[in-house]
């Protein structure tokens, strides 16, 4: 009869070890089905950008899918050089990357129109508009979708530049010598002035010594960065454009390889990131440019009517151009010209 007790006692012991192991489990089976994610950016991590976006994309990811999937990152060029970023996550070599549209330009014929047709938008909120609400994001998704890529634009933003020296007359804009890229480069040699690409570590002993009288890397937060307004005290508006310059890609093997449920998750931060980062950027530009203005002797040196006239005439010309990339160009300008002229500006 002093058996059962004894029984008792004996079987206690043991049903509360099946239960902390019963409820273990889950964490075993958790930690068993963790992904990992590794991620190429085209931002070095001294970017602002690249703990702005990237590590916050990282964080907000890890957190809502509860560690399931883990994203590595890589700065740019740890990996290869940033140009090939998108041609690695659509072959599944990595799963996740950053790149300007540009990049992509050989895959993308919607790329020009997303790197940012020069003197098109007046305002972020219209570019921001364009992209999600009449559809333009989505056209972008269906091309990059043809290489097995998820696209998603991360912020939309504009690109002005600083001077050495005021622009006051169409006469000042043809004599500048400017540090340029891509399609403004392009852009900015057919309206008149002299411009010559160079890279970041250049750029600031090159408007120092005069070898450039003005650049463009970003807008107020890339030119404090890069230290420009030591030696440029003249910080140009209206933007040369507005645009959705930076992009997240994901490989959609890779995507599709998650739960439904984490598919969701990264979808949604990622959709949540384009307003997060767009509305962030903005004032992080204004907190920028209005320290550059107190504390470095900038000045707000806004083009005279006559001389931005003439550059959105010479910009049109260029927009046609990415119109005949493809019929999805062609549709897209198409949309953009509508929504331009029913804001009054065409």
């Amino acid at each position: 009869m002093k058996l059962k007790p004894l029984f008792k006692k004996l079987l206690l012991p043991a049903s509360v070890a099946a239960l902390a192991a019963s409820a273990l489990l889950p964490q075993w089976a958790a930690a068993q089905e963790v992904t990992k994610w590794r991620v190429q950016s085209h931002w070095p991590s001294a970017s602002s950008s690249y703990e702005d976006s990237l590590v916050r994309l990282k964080n907000e990811i890890e957190r809502r899918t509860d560690g399931r999937l883990q994203l590595q990152l890589f700065e740019a060029g740890a990996l290869f050089k940033p140009q090939e970023t998108f041609n690695a996550v659509s072959r599944g070599i990595i799963q996740m990357g950053t790149i300007s549209p540009g990049y992509a330009q050989d895959k993308i014929s919607l790329a020009g129109i997303a790197s940012g047709l020069p003197f098109a938008f007046q305002n972020v909120w219209e570019t921001a508009y364009f992209h999600k609400h009449m559809g333009f994001e989505d056209m972008l998704r269906e091309e990059a979708a043809q290489h097995g890529v998820y696209w998603s634009t991360d912020k939309v933003y504009p690109t002005e530049m600083v001077v050495k020296n005021p622009i006051n007359s169409w006469e000042d804009f043809t004599k500048l010598k400017i540090r340029s890229s891509g399609a403004l480069q392009k852009f900015l040699d057919e309206a008149g002035a002299s411009t010559t690409y160079l890279p970041g570590g250049e750029l600031y002993p090159a408007l120092d010594t005069g070898v450039v009288d003005g650049a463009h890397w970003g807008a107020a937060q890339g030119a404090a960065s890069m230290s420009f307004y030591e030696v440029a005290k003249y910080h140009v508006k209206p933007a040369l454009n507005i645009a959705g310059t930076d992009v997240i890609i994901v490989s959609q093997k890779a995507l599709d390889k998650l739960s439904e449920r984490d598919q969701e998750i990264v979808k949604q931060v990622l959709d949540e990131q384009f307003w997060y980062r767009t509305n962030e950027y903005l004032y992080q530009e204004q907190i920028a440019l209005q320290k550059a203005i107190k504390e470095q002797g900038v000045k707000v040196n806004v083009l005279p009517e006559d001389v931005q006239a003439r550059l959105r005439e010479v910009a049109k010309k260029t927009w046609e151009e990415e119109g005949k990339r493809s019929e999805k160009a062609a549709e897209a300008l198409e949309k953009l010209k509508t929504f331009l002229a029913d804001l009054g500006y065409l």
